[in-house]
């Protein structure tokens, strides 16, 4: 099992980037950095570094091996915090996992509503992209997980808490934007930008053309919805988006209308199976329910 000091030593490499500043940040000698790597790297059995180049780097090996890591030295900050907090008679910390949009649209103002009303309320908010879902859920650490579903894994209970609409996002001057509702004759008779082919919504538009017979104009592909509205915004075409990620894409002025047929977003949330909720991870999780009924009645409206 390689030493904690070890991990630690090739953190402080990776993130300063090199030795001394590892030193540094450790309150260590550059040569006691150097003797914990050299230690770590006998102890894996495989080469961390490029010895050869300068300055040093970590190997295709390191890479890999340094994002697992990164997991378990997060596993021992969680620990260190939550010791911390025992000693000041507090346990009123969340560990929150999410999609970035997520974070952005909904989680941000519950954290702070709660903060508001609790003074010893902290917290911890992780973002993972949605398109990772299947293996962020298996391989983080957290109290609260807040997802697209739909998802099932065997070590987490989910509760669906929210239900949407997609929604197309376009410039006001956009000929779509005329129509109260937008169907999808009328959208595919557009050019459009579209999401990453394991996307949610891109799969649903491609289902709708096969029934249908028909194809789509695709004069842009995005990695994800967010970019996909900011292209939007740029009068480059209209997409079909989560109207949460609309919102979060920080484009003024992007009309939101109606598609049809309906194409339902299912908002849940990730309990971990293994771990009892506590009372201000329940506390959080309905103050995130209050503020995304809230914002979804006022979906459609311009953003």
């Amino acid at each position: 099992m390689p030493s904690q000091r070890g991990l630690e030593a090739l953190r402080a490499f990776v993130q300063t980037g090199s030795v001394s500043k590892a030193a540094e940040r450790l309150g260590r000698t550059q040569p006691q950095v150097g003797r914990l790597l050299t230690a770590l790297e006998e102890e894996v059995g495989f080469p961390l570094f490029v010895r050869k180049s300068r300055p040093l780097a970590l190997s295709r090996e390191g890479r890999e091996f340094y994002a697992q890591v990164e997991r378990v030295l997060l596993g021992y900050d969680d620990l260190h915090r939550f010791a911390a907090q025992m000693r000041l008679g507090s346990r009123e910390h969340v560990r929150v996992l999410t999609a970035p949009f997520i974070a952005h649209a909904i989680v941000a103002d519950a954290a702070a509503a709660l903060a508001a009303r609790s003074p010893t309320f902290t917290a911890s908010i992780e973002s993972r992209v949605r398109l990772d879902i299947e293996t962020w859920v298996g391989q983080e650490n957290f109290d609260l997980g807040i997802t697209v579903l739909p998802i099932s894994h065997p070590a987490f209970q989910v509760e669906e808490f929210l239900r949407i609409e997609a929604m197309v996002a376009m410039l006001p001057d956009h000929p779509l934007a005329r129509k109260d509702i937008v169907d999808f004759e009328d959208f595919i008779e557009m050019e459009v930008i579209v999401t990453h082919p394991r996307s949610i919504i891109r799969q649903y538009l491609e289902r709708l053309c096969r029934e249908r017979g028909r194809s789509l104009k695709v004069r842009f592909e995005a990695t994800n919805g967010v970019i996909a509205c900011q292209l939007a915004g740029r009068g480059l075409g209209c997409c079909l988006s989560d109207p949460f990620v609309a919102r979060s894409s920080g484009v003024p002025g992007l009309v939101l209308r109606p598609f049809r047929p309906v194409f339902p977003l299912h908002y849940g949330f990730l309990y971990p199976t293994w771990q009892s909720r506590s009372l201000v991870v329940e506390d959080l999780a309905s103050e995130i329910v209050d503020i995304a009924e809230a914002q979804s009645k006022t979906l459609g409206t311009d953003t």
